[in-house]
């Protein structure tokens, strides 16, 4: 058996090596030709996996160890009848995390604002929900929009209500065009009119949900706080949007040891149902200890003394704006830094807690 795995995915020889002989490619450039004689086929979501990827492959499974789907062809691989599996919620904690970190780093004294502090969440699938609980750890009032689902214990309010009151917007939608509540630049010159110029953004979706010009005109208006971990036009970034932006780092929101770990897990999983294996590994085993910050310690006083320590963000901002060149950050300049991150650890590992 012969497997193609994106080159960065975490732990693929511990899960898979067993089974396969298996080959390591840069995922953003897989050919027809990389995986033609391929059984399976792991990839992230710089992978488009379409017809032109896989007919007339010997391919048999496609696992990817995002949370998305929108860079998989279902229907195309379900008329070939190969059997493919995402892994949602793998890094749902990892982006929960990145929220809070963002929030605090922009304002360490939302700490104290307990439930004057309104955080608002679009979207209430695994990410928004973790972030619920996350918040409402640190006494923040919590509320949600999405058509789709209800949650206990998040009020549930109207877009509309949503611009209205939030101090703080953090989007975790799919992007849709075609379905009866589209978030193909959900935010746009009219949902940013009807917000406090106060309100902080924060997108760790998906680029396109967020419209770059209506976002920069308005940030230029407003002098809005804004966090992108995705942009509209990624993995090119302008030098003008990235300079009116309060933080900015390269699609790794997600990008703990524990969510990619996770992520691969899932995969593993999925494949060794597809081919009748056993599964009997777990990610766990190959995790290294780390300081133990939150044992014996309030949490909110453990975020205050070591905010950075769990996680500088501020670092990844640095990292991504030292990138641009000739006005912008360029897709290999972005490629290089995703491949080459250093994946942090969720707050678990440190002993704090998770939601």
């Amino acid at each position: 058996m012969k497997i193609i795995a994106d080159e960065n995915l975490a732990f693929t020889d511990y899960f898979f090596a067993e089974f396969a002989e298996i080959q390591h490619r840069a995922g953003r450039t897989l050919t027809h030709a990389d995986v033609q004689d391929a059984d399976a086929l792991l990839v992230r979501s710089v992978t488009k996996v379409n017809h032109a990827l896989i007919d007339q492959t010997a391919i048999q499974f496609v696992g990817s160890a995002t949370i998305g789907t929108d860079h998989l062809d279902i229907q195309a691989l379900e008329q070939q009848n190969i059997a493919w599996s995402n892994a949602a919620g793998c890094n749902a904690q990892a982006v929960a995390e990145y929220v809070i970190t963002a929030l605090l780093h922009l304002d360490i004294e939302l700490l104290d604002k307990n439930n004057a502090f309104t955080l608002a969440i679009v979207g209430l699938g695994n990410v928004g929900k973790r972030l619920a609980s996350m918040a409402q750890l640190l006494g923040w009032n919590v509320i949600g929009y999405d058509p789709f689902v209800q949650l206990d214990g998040i009020e549930s309010v109207s877009f509309d209500a949503i611009l209205a009151c939030a101090d703080a917007i953090s989007i975790h939608v799919p992007l849709t065009s075609t379905s009866d509540h589209p978030t193909l630049h959900l935010f746009n010159e009219a949902t940013f009119a009807a917000m406090k110029d106060s309100t902080i953004v924060i997108n760790s979706a998906r680029g396109p949900v967020i419209q770059q010009s209506a976002l920069m005109a308005n940030i230029e208006k407003t002098k809005r706080q804004v966090v992108l971990d995705v942009f509209e036009f990624e993995p090119e970034i302008p030098q003008d949007l990235l300079d009116v932006l309060a933080l900015a780092t390269p699609h790794i929101a997600g990008y703990s040891l524990e969510g990619k770990a996770r992520g691969t897990q899932m995969i593993y999983e999925a494949f060794c149902h597809k081919f009748d294996y056993q599964a009997s590994k777990k990610f766990e085993s190959q995790l290294p200890s780390v300081e133990q910050y939150f044992q014996q310690q309030d949490l909110k006083e453990a975020l205050k003394q070591h905010l950075t320590d769990i996680y500088d963000i501020a670092k990844d901002d640095q990292q991504l704006r030292a990138c641009i060149l000739n006005g912008k950050v360029e897709q290999n300049a972005f490629d290089i830094l995703r491949k080459n991150y250093p994946l942090r650890r969720e707050w678990a590992a440190h002993g704090g807690p998770k939601a």
